[in-house]
């Protein structure tokens, strides 16, 4: 007589769990504005004109209450599939160049993930309810968050902090977001269709949305305060990358010697920071965050126009429409090839 096999539920990996909620946190979550994610069985909880899963709004208001900037540190925010990975190791190469020189074999951008050498505020140093230990971090500290400008913390909108921001065009956005969303799950039956996806993020519900009011809130901040913040655009970068790792370096206050771009750093930077090779390292290919994602799911395509696969012509009209009137008189525009 066959025995009958006992199946153990799946634990869930820690980026979708919320055990480590403060009191506070949880109280504040009875109060808020809630509707489905995109993943049907978790909420998203709208805070201060940003929407925010459980476990991260309880990093977002540790950040706020604990975090103090420090005017040489350097913070790259995006919105959620903005091409954040890329930029993270652009940017980790770029300030590290004299401590890692790029051409050695053993740089930590080849073992590590960019995620792992360029933490997230609110979703790796104060989430969970830990205390992060800056000790170790040298100067200038490279951070990363994707919260929205309003809800940075007082010490970073009011120090001399430099703010590095990426932006993409919405459409592509929104199809790297919802494959993210997919290739995260653990139940590939708690999900909604493409269609009711593009619904949420037209009404502005979406990761760390509304994209627009994420988007126009640091456009001003860069018009306003240029020396504070530098706005990218994904397209931009893909198109003419040499002169906008230039553009960066200069606003980073680390420019390029002659002899260095006599020697080929700059090309060896973009190189190393490609596409084609951090999603073929080891490390992407077979390794995980500590919080449960595995790297691979941080490389997809990484293409301009992508979205073209997927919209059908109504979807791409009905977005068009609403980004013309939420960006109008910004003189703010997008690229979608």
């Amino acid at each position: 007589m066959s025995i009958p096999q006992t199946i153990s539920p799946q634990i869930p990996p820690k980026y979708l769990l919320s055990d480590g909620l403060t009191d506070e946190c949880k109280k504040l979550l009875t109060t808020l504005p809630k509707e489905r994610s995109w993943i049907a069985s978790h909420y998203v909880y709208n805070y201060q004109g940003l929407w925010l899963i459980e476990r991260h709004l309880g990093g977002v208001l540790a950040c706020q209450q604990q975090f103090q900037a420090q005017e040489s540190d350097i913070i790259l925010v995006t919105n959620p599939k903005s091409g954040t990975t890329w930029l993270k190791s652009l940017l980790f190469t770029l300030i590290n160049r004299k401590k890692y020189p790029i051409f050695e074999q053993d740089h930590p951008l080849l073992v590590k993930n960019s995620h792992d050498l360029v933490p997230f505020l609110e979703l790796n140093l104060y989430v969970d309810g830990q205390v992060p230990d800056f000790s170790s971090f040298t100067s200038p500290r490279l951070l990363a968050t994707h919260m929205s400008f309003a809800t940075l913390p007082k010490s970073i909108q009011d120090s001399k902090t430099k703010l590095v921001y990426l932006c993409r065009n919405p459409k592509d956005t929104f199809i790297s977001m919802w494959h993210f969303i997919n290739n995260i799950k653990v139940d590939h039956t708690d999900s909604k269709s493409i269609e009711e996806c593009f619904d949420d993020f037209c009404k502005g519900l979406s990761p760390c949305g509304p994209f627009w009011d994420h988007v126009l809130d640091y456009w001003k901040e860069s018009i306003e305060k240029p020396n504070k913040v530098l706005f990218l655009m994904y397209e931009e970068i893909k198109a003419q990358p040499k002169l906008h790792l230039k553009r960066l370096a200069e606003f980073l206050e680390c420019q390029f010697s002659i002899e260095e771009e006599k020697c080929g750093v700059v090309d060896e930077i973009l190189r190393m920071c490609s596409f084609d090779n951090l999603s073929n390292l080891e490390v992407n290919r077979n390794g995980k965050l500590s919080s449960g994602e595995e790297n691979k799911a941080y490389f997809r395509k990484g293409e301009v126009g992508d979205w073209k696969t997927y919209f059908a012509k109504e979807m791409s009209e009905k977005l068009d429409h609403i980004i013309k009137q939420k960006f109008q008189g910004s003189q703010l525009s997008f690229l979608y090839i």
